[in-house]
């Protein structure tokens, strides 16, 4: 994204996006334990320490000394639940919800790190302010 409002605009909704998404670890943390691969310890305390992950980061990419890193934390955060991602899918009989919604959010997080990625780069000095 050339344009520097449209990459600030893009920011605040990865933010938004992430703080919501931690906090509904907090709000319904069953939903989050249910998708849990069986081989991952303490299902509760991981939950949510990925859900304070996430709103930690969400904050992270607007800040701009704190952009960079946070970008690279979400980046490693969607590597690491991507195998209860996958856990859910192969188990959607045992979930509420629907199969073929499972199965998309597996590519989506590619999307995801993509879009993360992007705020990984140092930003041109012109655009600095932003």
């Amino acid at each position: 994204m050339k344009n520097p409002k449209a990459t600030k605009i893009s920011r605040a909704i990865m933010a938004i996006f992430y703080i919501i998404a931690g906090c509904m670890h907090f709000i319904i943390p069953d939903f989050y334990i249910k998708i849990m691969p069986p081989y991952v310890p303490m299902h509760h305390e991981m939950v949510f320490v990925s859900g304070l992950a996430e709103i930690i980061l969400g904050f992270g990419v607007m800040g701009r000394k704190s952009r960079r890193i946070s970008a690279w934390g979400i980046i490693i955060l969607l590597v690491a639940v991507f195998p209860a991602n996958v856990h859910a899918y192969l188990n959607s009989d045992t979930m509420n919800t629907p199969e073929w919604l499972l199965l998309i959010r597996l590519p989506f997080q590619g999307v995801l790190i993509y879009w993360a990625y992007y705020f990984t780069h140092k930003e041109d000095h012109k655009h600095k302010k932003s």
